[in-house]
């Protein structure tokens, strides 16, 4: 997918979130999923390294149908890719900038979000086709260095921070005023073993600090 085509539904979602579900089962994924549409979850994504994952994403893929977009994250080789596609996904997520896996991701029309650090892995990954940029990892990617990527990156293309990004408006509020786009939540979200009930509530702390920060 292209980032204009990305960024233009990106800004119309009310809910601009990533949901990062490290270690989900997929004796779990069918309920994450639903609690997280109903919390305004559009984005959904299991990483690679979590029990069964590609299960996990055929099953959520099921749930979400058109509603969103559900895929894989710590994706690093191109037989990943399509390992993912296989079984339904949509989104290619990655903690680096690998040329190879974001060009296969643009032309099987994938949604492509690289993890970059740097302005040379940002423009790299521009390059190849990302339809996004991962800010990775955002505890080392302050607002102030957000606001220095923003000057330089396309306004086309979003900027989402990734890591340490907590339910927290004035958080998130210094991250988009310094031109971020929104959002990735892993460890804050959710973690592997945690109850249905425990994401839910963190599910709707993050919307509600969202629409406060939006406000």
């Amino acid at each position: 997918m292209s980032p204009e085509i990305f960024i233009a539904q990106w800004q119309k979602e009310p809910l601009p979130l990533v949901a990062i579900l490290r270690g989900i089962t997929p004796g779990d994924a069918v309920e994450a999923a639903e609690i997280l549409l109903e919390s305004g979850f559009r984005y959904l994504e299991v990483p690679l390294n979590s029990p069964s994952p590609l299960e996990s994403i055929s099953l959520m893929r099921e749930v979400v149908g058109e509603r969103g977009y559900v895929g894989a994250g710590t994706v690093l080789t191109v037989a990943q890719v399509d390992a993912v596609v296989e079984c339904g996904g949509q989104l290619i997520i990655s903690p680096n900038c690998c040329p190879d896996v974001i060009r296969h991701s643009s032309k099987l029309g994938l949604i492509s979000m690289p993890g970059v650090m740097t302005p040379s892995e940002a423009f790299s990954a521009i390059a190849a086709g990302a339809s996004s940029l991962k800010l990775f990892p955002a505890e080392h990617i302050t607002p102030a260095i957000t606001k220095a990527f923003r000057a330089v990156v396309p306004r086309e293309v979003a900027l989402l921070p990734v890591g340490g990004i907590q339910p927290d408006a004035a958080q998130m509020r210094s991250y988009i005023q310094a031109g971020a786009n929104g959002f990735g939540l892993g460890g804050g979200l959710y973690q592997a073993g945690m109850s249905m009930a425990v994401l839910r509530e963190h599910a709707q702390a993050y919307q509600r600090a969202w629409h406060k920060c939006a406000a």
